[in-house]
């Protein structure tokens, strides 16, 4: 596996859009072009791109609010997981982190996404059962 990690530029907003459709988890979100071209415009860096053979193979967002590290959205193509794309972000955006001088990093994992949950864990992610997501939406 050849990936070529880069960041996400504006003009990519609808192939990632139309990428978590095929590949990512979860059905419950709002994404729409302005979002996604609002996170390009703001911190273009934050969005990592796997190519293979030209072709947008995996997708993370790495997103640094200046304390914290969180990682969103490690999609793969599922004709190419198993391959080390999602490895190689994860390498790519800890990287960023590091850069940044974070000291962790934490990730949104569904819990019914067994697949994801062998894939974070042999990353070296643990799942801290202590705590758990408080959200209100706002729209």
């Amino acid at each position: 596996m050849d990936a070529i990690i880069r960041h996400g530029r504006v003009e990519d907003v609808e192939a990632l859009l139309a990428f978590w459709r095929i590949a990512a988890e979860g059905t419950d979100r709002h994404d729409d072009s302005a979002k996604v071209g609002a996170l390009l415009e703001h911190d273009p860096e934050a969005v990592l791109i796997a190519e293979v053979d030209g072709e947008m193979a995996g997708t993370l967002i790495a997103g640094w609010d200046g304390w914290r590290a969180h990682l969103y959205r490690l999609a793969v193509d599922p004709a190419r997981r198993r391959q080390g794309i999602g490895t190689a972000l994860l390498r790519a955006a800890e990287e960023r982190f590091a850069a940044f001088g974070a000291f962790r990093a934490d990730a949104m994992v569904l819990l019914d996404n067994e697949l994801a949950h062998h894939v974070w864990g042999a990353a070296g992610y643990v799942s801290q059962p202590q705590w758990s997501r408080w959200v209100k939406p706002l729209m």
